[in-house]
């Protein structure tokens, strides 16, 4: 049996369900979510295995007109990205028409002229089947509008994992003939580090005003295993810092008596102890790196 392996690329405007995607397709979360857009601020990979293939998912920020040196830096990281991969994944949303923002896209998708390229209308849990017919001829119709010519177009949702197994096989299809790149028990090559700082930012972009989330940036400080803990019952300690960019929202994030705060961390740390397999004790302080967004020196500290 043919073996393919590489990589797929998920793009499109903030909030178009590109991760929630991912982790449909990988079968456990790799990629932190929320109805907020710019939730994913880097390129995450998940891995899917196969009989027949080892598909690696590339989930990428959504691109947007940036208003801040960190918007610039992650539409770049996107950039770089599709120039890369396999296949490029176009995602636009079944409830939303498509606009400028996904015209902006993909007239620099077209300049990939050599990279298949796949439409994928998401979310169609959420319209009726005359609405979904009409997005998939505006899909069509926008791709003609730049130059592109989809190699298919496939509306998924990945709440009810409709044809979710059917975009997994148009992506491999697309691959190029190799052995696996990652072994049988990777789902991502995002270190613990990253995925806990992750999963602690996502705990704190529930229920927090709008213009906040894009503030929120976290940093693991430690992981280390508790001492003197009997070897059935080990317990991690962890210690991690949530940035904010003003001394206002410093209130927000804790919330009165430090309840907030508590909710996050307890969240948080169910998130996880099920990412690690093991009971954590989770240390969280909230400081404010003044315009972080902005400044390329708190930017490189913070990891962008």
């Amino acid at each position: 049996m043919t073996h393919r392996s590489g990589f797929a690329c998920f793009v499109g405007r903030p909030n178009t369900g590109k991760s929630t995607l991912t982790n449909a397709l990988v079968g456990q979360k790799v990629a932190i979510t929320s109805d907020r857009p710019q939730t994913t601020r880097h390129a995450v990979r998940g891995v899917v295995h196969r009989p027949d293939a080892q598909l690696v998912l590339v989930d990428t920020p959504g691109v947007h007109k940036p208003r801040t040196l960190l918007g610039q830096r992650l539409n770049e990281v996107v950039r770089e990205t599709w120039a890369e991969v396999d296949v490029i994944a176009f995602c636009v949303p079944a409830d939303e028409r498509p606009g400028p923002g996904d015209r902006y896209i993909l007239t620099d998708v077209a300049m990939a002229t050599r990279i298949p390229k796949i439409a994928v209308v998401t979310k169609i849990d959420k319209v009726n089947p005359a609405a979904l017919m009409e997005q998939l001829l505006a899909v069509q119709k926008l791709g003609e509008q730049v130059g592109i010519e989809w190699d298919e177009i496939v509306p998924v949702s990945a709440v009810d994992m409709k044809q979710v197994d059917l975009l997994a096989d148009l992506l491999v299809a697309r691959l190029p003939e190799g052995p696996n790149l990652f072994p049988a028990e990777v789902a991502t090559d995002e270190t613990s580090f990253v995925m806990v700082a992750e999963l602690i930012r996502e705990a704190a972009l529930e229920g927090v005003r709008d213009e906040l989330p894009h503030s929120i940036a976290v940093v693991v400080e430690g992981i280390e295993p508790r001492e003197g803990r009997p070897q059935d019952r080990p317990l991690l300690d962890i210690s991690a810092i949530v940035y904010i960019e003003r001394q206002s929202q410093k209130s927000i994030v804790i919330g009165k008596g430090g309840e907030r705060l508590r909710d996050v961390g307890t969240a948080a740390r169910k998130e996880i102890e099920q990412l690690l397999g093991t009971k954590v004790h989770l240390d969280l302080h909230v400081k404010v790196a003044k315009d972080w967004q902005r400044d390329p020196k708190q930017l490189r500290k913070l990891g962008f």
